[in-house]
């Protein structure tokens, strides 16, 4: 199992990345390692059909939407204004998220090309709008969007693992997008914990259902990405 939960097959530069970028590695060289990374796999995806009735459909839902987060916050740092529209407190904290999904992309590809090599998902096409990306508010809110969306779906799809392990590590793994939308939420809104509404009157965080966590990322996905039927409520 141990390919499951390390993602040793994964490119050392990322890793190593991931530990510069705590470190507070430069915006140009966290683009650099990123770029770099993102080339080893450009498979163009078609049409994809997700089926929730066995682990590896789970674990392709989630890569799909590392996958979105993880070039989203690429597209962020890698930007000519990024360091016009950050002060550098929050420059370090958006490459240290980038750097996080940069490593949760890889892993989900590294655990389900162990487990199941014929079924993984190809890479997906993103797609940012220009209003998305134009200012600082702009791009905290959809960062805090996507964070938020992912923290839903994760709390959505937990019972559709019968894997104890899977289901340990994506704990693991919500828990840290919780914290990035903790701080991106802070960030919009000082000493906030959490965005409007995501977290109900039972002090409970936000499940949602894998239909609707993928219909509100679809306008983000060039290629179209749906529930087989029957499964994934």
């Amino acid at each position: 199992m141990e390919s499951l939960i390390t993602p040793s097959g994964a490119p050392s530069s990322r890793r190593d990345f991931f530990k510069r970028a705590g470190a507070g590695v430069s915006v140009l060289g966290a683009a650099a390692v990123l770029q770099a990374c993102d080339s080893e796999d450009n498979t163009p995806a078609s049409n994809l059909e997700l089926d929730f009735s066995n682990d590896v459909g789970v674990l392709n839902y989630a890569y799909a939407l590392e996958q979105l987060e993880a070039a989203f916050y690429k597209t962020v740092i890698t930007a000519a204004n990024f360091a016009t529209l950050f002060p550098a407190a929050e420059q370090a904290v958006l490459r240290d998220i980038a750097a996080h999904e940069a490593v949760h992309d890889d892993f989900f590809k590294t655990a389900i090309t162990a487990a199941a090599p014929s079924q993984i998902i190809p890479r997906l096409t993103a797609t940012f709008p220009a209003a998305a990306l134009a200012s600082r508010a702009s791009i905290l809110a959809t960062a805090l969007t996507f964070e938020d969306l992912g923290v839903s779906a994760y709390n959505g799809a937990g019972k559709y693992i019968s894997s104890d392990t899977y289901l340990t590590l994506a704990g693991k793994i919500v828990s840290v997008e919780a914290r990035h939308a903790s701080i991106i939420a802070g960030l919009i809104t000082p000493n906030a914990v959490a965005g409007a509404g995501q977290i109900d009157a039972n002090a409970l965080d936000v499940s949602k259902a894998p239909r609707t966590v993928l219909a509100a990322a679809q306008q983000y996905i060039t290629e179209t990405i749906t529930v087989k039927p029957g499964t994934g409520l």
